[in-house]
């Protein structure tokens, strides 16, 4: 796995983590609070988290 290929791996799942985290953060607040507020904190912490060990598991998964 070249540079490239993690770093559009890294963006790919970022960008779908983060959404997803955004958008049920929203819908618990809209649903339990009765305001509609995502939390974006987390939201990037999880994309950031994820984008990374993600591809790293499979550059591991495809050395084998």
């Amino acid at each position: 796995m070249t540079i490239m290929s993690f770093l559009r791996s890294f963006i790919i799942i970022f960008v779908l983590v983060f959404v997803v985290a955004a958008a049920v953060s929203f819908l618990y607040s809209l649903i339990a609070h009765g305001s509609g507020q995502a939390d974006w904190e987390s939201a990037v912490r999880l994309g950031i988290i994820l984008g990374i060990i993600l591809p790293s598991v499979k550059k591991f998964e495809d050395k084998k």
